[in-house]
């Protein structure tokens, strides 16, 4: 059976560290598939449990070189590795400081180096206590015949510490370097501790959200209120919510009624209000009425969960660009160890001043540490996402979040997504003895179950007039054509036209009144009567546009992308919808086969496709599409299969969801600019003798903290909408 487990794990500091990880935990016989992320210090992994289990899944991780927890690390961990992280930086620095003050009075000609041996005392505990992370590491890589920053880190400081001692052992006078390799590891330290604190507020979005569920409810148990913690809470419980007070479950209103902040789920601060029956969400914020609720989900079934799950799937899925960057970076260390050999060599033979090779050879080493590299994607992706699950937009798929920056064309379903999906029965038309409230008690009958917008529609108007709703049997969705279903022995079907035809039921005189009603922009339904192979009647519907429809599609016109309509509807009634907003191209009564194949035929024109619909039929279209994009007041199909949601019905939130890939995907590639354009520059630098160890080692650290610093940026960004 497949499951699914995250491990946290501890030790990665560069790309090649998320290689090694990946490459072991696949060699598992067990293991599907393995996604490792440098930024959230995770893995996410797809096993098979006859075959291996997560114990031996945390073994091999070890086997690696690294540490590895099923455990969810709390912020009281990551404050207390933080910290250990400071104090090291703390008391390397202090020892390095001697070391390197002398060094800037030298141009003065102020000379206070300290005697050798004092240089040996203070730089000694430096680079093999403080710096022994780095050799335990490095040996890990070794062992697993790779490569990683700690390997370059100390092969660099051992060659500078190691000519230092050499020269002291000899009693020469030449130069020590005993600063060098001091400094360099404090700043490497320094570089990780910033790097840390960054990445900190990169997941700060997803802490929010977690902070959201409060940790007590108080029940109503066998008439008394009594404060319980969430964990002791179980479905059915009645939970009282006091004014002012955050939901800490999801549950149905059975009492009082009041207004409800949703942020969470809408990025809207304007309360929604809400009565008996109503639906509230966990993490939301009560208004000013005590209500009491009927759990319906806890703990890790509740949406608030689920949207943290996704999110957090999002963020450990790769991107294609990672992909790439995560080959490059596999082969990234040995070539500097290549590098650094070859400068040794070439400044030893072509001056004969091998000490300065080996100088430059560890500047070479300690610059080209590709922690920026690792960092450069995973850490916009983590921002962009985040920052889109507070504005309403759940991006589920990393994937959709880098393509959905080269949109060319957004393909609409209409109803539900451009309309309010909340169609009304306007006309009913007897075409047999059937009175019209015989048609409307039937067609009711036939659609219960249904969660289809007409059926919703055929069900409110039955009551409304107090009509008798007879029980069905054998009832089931014909998708793209109707309901069929069973009742006192006979069997009915309420459908589109087309199905009606394929019955062979249809007459000139039914299909002059189909067109009739639909020249008037209504959707038309067809009731049969199957067991006497006759027409009953027709219901036809009205849906209204939603306000914020032609904004949409004005704004993804500003933007350059095109948009069409795939409509199961009538013709009519799609390009009435068509030409009010805009919208160039229609396709109407399309089956949801025939929506997907559509979409993969604007696929093969060269286009980038988004789709955007809501109902079982657009699932297919969803996911032929490059980007699937779901309206959250739809079906759980169509969200399962989209790549992204919005969870509120405002189709506005599509420019949003363009706006912040562009923005994240420009990020990405500013990143992996500055992260490429340090090592380009630096390399060669540092192989030519213009770059000591030191500022490499100060260049290296400011380069991990600038990507992660500018992936930061993105929460800076707001909604258009």
């Amino acid at each position: 059976m497949k499951k699914e487990i995250m491990l946290n794990i501890k030790g990665m500091t560069c790309a090649s560290c998320v290689g090694r990880v990946e490459r072991v935990l696949k060699k598992d016989p067990g293991v599907l598939s393995a996604a490792v992320k440098l930024a959230t210090e995770k893995a996410s992994i797809i096993f098979e449990d006859t075959k291996t289990d997560p114990s031996k899944l945390i073994d091999d991780v070890r086997r690696a070189g690294y540490e590895a927890s099923s455990l969810p690390t709390t912020e009281e961990d990551r404050l207390t590795e933080l910290k250990h992280e400071g104090r090291s930086v703390i008391v390397a620095a202090t020892l390095s400081l001697p070391l390197v003050l002398p060094m800037l009075f030298e141009p003065f000609g102020v000379h206070l180096m300290l005697p050798p041996i004092l240089q040996l005392a203070l730089a000694t505990p430096v680079q093999l206590l403080i710096g022994a992370r780095f050799y335990t590491s490095a040996w890990s890589a070794l062992k697993a015949r790779s490569g990683n920053m700690e390997l370059l880190v100390a092969i660099g400081t051992s060659a500078a510490y190691g000519l230092s001692l050499y020269h002291l052992l000899a009693k020469s006078n030449l130069h020590l370097y005993f600063e060098s390799s001091a400094v360099i590891i404090t700043l490497v330290l320094l570089g990780k501790y910033l790097e840390k604190k960054a990445k900190a507020q990169t997941t700060s979005a997803i802490r929010a959200l977690q902070d959201l569920r409060p940790e007590t409810a108080r029940v109503l148990r066998e008439g008394q209120e009594v404060e319980l913690p969430l964990a002791a809470v179980v479905a059915g419980d009645l939970v009282i919510i006091r004014p002012g007070e955050r939901l800490p479950v999801d549950g149905i209103i059975m009492e009082g009624s009041t207004q409800v902040d949703e942020a969470l789920m809408t990025g809207e601060n304007l309360p929604i209000f809400k009565k008996v029956g109503d639906t509230v969400v966990g993490g939301s914020i009560n208004g000013d009425g005590a209500v009491t609720l009927r759990v319906t989900a806890i703990g890790n079934e509740t949406v608030l969960a689920r949207i943290i799950r996704l999110v957090e799937d999002a963020q450990a899925k790769k991107p294609p660009i990672q992909r790439l960057v995560d080959k490059v970076a596999s082969w990234f260390v040995p070539v500097v160890v290549g590098i650094s050999a070859a400068t040794v060599l070439g400044v030893g033979l072509v001056t004969g001043d091998w000490e300065a090779g080996v100088l430059n050879a560890v500047s070479v080493l300690v610059i080209a540490c590709p922690c920026a590299l690792g960092l450069a994607t995973p850490t916009s992706i983590m921002v962009g996402t985040g920052m889109a699950a507070k504005a309403g937009i759940l991006i589920k798929d990393a994937e959709a979040l880098e393509i959905a920056h080269g949109l060319t064309v957004v393909a609409f379903d209409k109803t539900g997504t451009l309309t309010l999906g909340r169609p009304t029965v306007t006309t009913l038309s007897s075409l047999s003895s059937s009175s019209e409230e015989d048609i409307l008690s039937l067609a009711a009958g036939v659609q219960q179950g249904s969660e289809h917008p007409l059926a919703h529609a055929i069900l409110r108007a039955a009551k409304e007039r107090k009509l008798p709703i007879p029980l069905v049997s054998a009832n089931r969705a014909i998708p793209g054509k109707g309901m069929e279903g069973e009742i006192l022995g006979r069997k009915y079907f309420l459908g589109s036209l087309d199905a009606i035809e394929e019955l062979g039921l249809l007459t000139q005189k039914i299909r002059e009144r189909v067109e009739e009603l639909a020249g008037n922009e209504e959707t038309v339904s067809c009731l049969a009567d199957r067991s006497e192979a006759i027409v009953l009647g027709i219901v036809a519907f009205r849906d209204m546009v939603r306000p914020e429809a032609k904004r949409t599609i004005n704004e993804l016109h500003a933007l350059g992308i095109k948009t069409v309509m795939i409509s199961g509807d009538n013709l009519g009634s799609a390009q009435k919808v068509a030409h009010e907003l805009g919208i160039g191209e229609v396709r109407a009564q399309v089956l949801p086969e025939q929506k997907a194949l559509f979409v993969s035929e604007l696929r093969t024109r060269g286009e980038v496709v988004a789709m955007v619909g809501d109902g079982v039929n657009d699932a297919p279209a969803l996911a032929a599409a490059d980007v699937g994009i779901a309206m959250s007041t739809g079906t759980d199909v169509a969200m399962h299969t989209a790549g992204i949601t919005l969870m509120r019905g405002n189709p506005l939130l599509i420019s949003d969801a363009i706006d912040i890939s562009r923005r994240t995907y420009a990020k990405i590639r500013q990143n992996l600019f500055w992260a490429f354009f340090y090592n380009i520059i630096g390399i060669p630098l540092a192989a030519l003798g213009y770059l000591s160890p030191v500022i490499a080692g100060g260049a290296m650290a400011l380069s991990s903290v600038s990507v992660v610093t500018n992936a930061l940026l993105l929460k800076r960004w707001k909604r258009q909408s």
